[in-house]
């Protein structure tokens, strides 16, 4: 009786120090990222040494049996392994085209070789204290750091606080609202923008400074060279879920999506109409206070993908060869056809103010809509309101 107790004890013992090794396994896993996969293998390896305990304990005639059958689970499990770490490894390989990743640092006025144009002459206006304060989207930063370079001061203007910031569209919209920002450089706000610009009792102005194309791209090999708006919504709402349906192989189409009240995304549910957009591709970000959040992924360049974004970002920022822009109702987004209204997913952006009291605001947008103004436009790799 008593070799039986000492046997259920040491038993127990060793199943709870398993059991303690399995769970901080788990924990660790899950606050990695490995929650698909390694959370569930560690379930499974902590209750096979558990059964295999308990046999060595309580079977011991068994226990060739239990040593080769944990010798193959094990097999089994580094066969596993290696196949995920090796389609992650795939995974990880294909380019990623995201907004965040591109360098604006390159565009700052006035350093040295910066990639912000610069006028032909010198500037028919010249601005002092009080600088407004600018901000605006990603792909519109390397113009209004141009307008900077014409008529601001030569200094250092820091990309995130400074006198010409660059925090994003949903950042500027919030920024401008609060004061925070004198004028900024975007597209139209979204529904939820405008309802919150109504709820802090706050008027948007917009006013139009140029033209943009909002495109849609592919990867390069992707055989499908256009769609139609109304294909575009079918893909986005989830009615069409396949390339074949649209002329392309068969293969299941990952309909990528930028997060809500960017821009490009607020393009996007305005194109959709009475569509209800589909719920977007999503992977798991640990936070830092240990939980875990849901984030819209960045376009990732599979061959059976397809993002969105503005024509200049795509072509002009992104500079990547491996996506192809797509025919939208049979034609392709170029200068010339944003330029002639042929292109169906033009828009207008703008410079948005909010009750601005610096008094170079006005003389600023002024500025902007006379033919220097619009000449940086142009040089940027917008199309001017002029002459369009």
């Amino acid at each position: 009786m008593g070799e039986w107790i000492g046997k259920i004890i040491s038993c127990l013992a060793s199943i709870f120090f398993i059991g303690i090794i399995g769970f901080v396994a788990v924990i660790f896993s899950v606050l990695s990222g490995g929650q698909t996969f390694y959370m569930p293998l560690i379930i499974a390896v902590t209750a096979a040494l558990i059964l295999y305990i308990i046999m060595l304990f309580f079977a011991p005639g068994k226990i060739r049996i239990a040593n080769r059958s944990l010798l193959g689970f094990f097999v089994v499990c580094a066969l596993a392994t290696a196949a995920y770490e090796a389609n992650q490894a795939y995974h990880n390989s294909i380019p990623t085209v995201s907004e965040q990743d591109f360098d604006l640092s390159a565009y700052k006025p006035f350093q040295e070789n910066t990639k912000a144009v610069a006028l032909d002459q010198p500037s028919t206006l010249k601005l002092e204290s009080p600088l407004p304060r600018l901000d605006g989207a990603t792909a519109l930063y390397p113009l209004y750091s141009a307008f900077a370079q014409a008529v601001y001061p030569k200094k250092e203007y820091d990309l995130y606080d400074s006198e010409v910031s660059a925090n994003t569209t949903p950042d500027a919209y919030k920024n401008v609202m609060d004061g925070a920002a004198d004028v900024i450089f975007v597209a139209g706000p979204s529904t939820q923008q405008m309802a919150i610009a109504k709820e802090k009792g706050v008027e948007l102005k917009l006013t139009p400074i140029g033209r943009e194309a909002f495109v849609f791209f592919v990867h390069a090999d992707n055989p499908v060279k256009g769609l139609t708006t109304e294909q575009i919504q079918g893909i986005y709402s989830g009615a069409i879920t396949n390339w074949q349906e649209v002329g392309g192989k068969n293969e299941p189409i990952r309909a990528f999506q930028r997060p809500e009240n960017s821009g490009s995304q607020t393009m996007l549910q305005k194109i959709m109409g009475n569509h209800k957009l589909m719920k977007p591709p999503n992977e798991d970000r640990i936070s830092g206070m240990g939980g875990i959040i849901e984030k819209t992924s960045d376009y990732k360049n599979y061959p059976n993908a397809i993002g969105y974004s503005f024509r200049f970002f795509a072509t002009e920022m992104v500079q990547n060869g491996n996506i192809r822009l797509l025919e939208v109702d049979g034609v392709m987004p170029s200068k010339e056809t944003i330029a002639n209204k042929t292109y169906p997913l033009a828009a207008e952006f703008y410079a948005v103010t909010a009750g601005s009291d610096n008094p170079n605001v006005p003389k600023l947008i002024e500025w902007i809509l006379t033919p220097q103004g619009q000449s940086l436009v142009e040089k940027t790799g917008y199309v001017p309101l002029t002459g369009s």
